[in-house]
C-alpha cells in the first residue's frame, strides 16, 4: 500500500499513467465503448466494477493534463438525433475544475466517429462498468512541473 494515491487506481493502472508521456492520450470508456476492438494498439485496462466519474477524480489527483492544447479533455459528442441526456458531463466539469484551474474551459466534445479514430491512437483505454450514456472522456497528458 502506498500513502497519498487513490486506492481505485491499481498498480497495473499506475503504472500505466506514470510510463504515459506528455501529449499521451487515455480514454476513460463507458460500459458501451468497445474497448477492445478501439484499443488493439493501446493498452487496455478492465476496471469493471467502477463508474467513469471515480475513475477521473482518482487519475486527476495524480495526472497533469496537458496545458499546450485548448481542450486537453474532450467528450464524445451526442449524435445528431439521439435524444440522450448527458447529466454525467456536469459531474465532469466539477471533477476537471477541481483539479485544473482552466475549468470546464479545458473541456472539448469531439464527434463520435472522430473520437473513435482518436481512442485508436490513444495509449491506453480503461474499460469501466458505467452505464451512463455518452460518458467517454478522453484526456491529454501534460507535464509534471512540481
Amino acid at each position: 500500500m502506498l500513502k497519498g494515491i487513490p486506492k481505485i487506481l491499481s498498480p497495473e493502472l499506475l503504472k500505466v499513467l506514470a510510463e504515459m508521456g506528455h501529449s499521451d492520450r487515455l480514454v476513460i470508456a463507458d460500459g458501451n465503448f468497445p474497448a477492445e476492438t478501439m484499443g488493439k494498439k493501446a493498452i487496455v485496462i478492465r476496471c469493471d466494477g467502477h463508474g467513469v466519474p471515480e475513475l477521473l477524480d482518482a487519475i486527476l489527483q495524480v495526472f497533469p493534463l496537458d496545458t499546450y492544447v485548448d481542450k486537453p479533455v474532450n467528450l464524445m459528442e451526442v449524435m445528431p438525433g439521439d435524444d440522450v441526456e448527458t447529466p454525467i458531463w456536469d459531474t465532469y466539469k466539477e471533477i476537471v475544475k477541481k483539479h485544473d484551474s482552466r475549468g470546464e474551459d479545458a473541456i472539448g466534445q469531439i464527434e463520435r466517429f472522430a473520437f473513435y479514430r482518436k481512442a485508436k491512437k490513444a495509449y491506453a483505454i480503461i474499460a469501466t462498468g458505467e452505464s451512463a450514456l455518452y460518458a467517454n472522456i478522453m484526456l491529454q497528458k501534460g507535464v509534471v512541473t512540481e
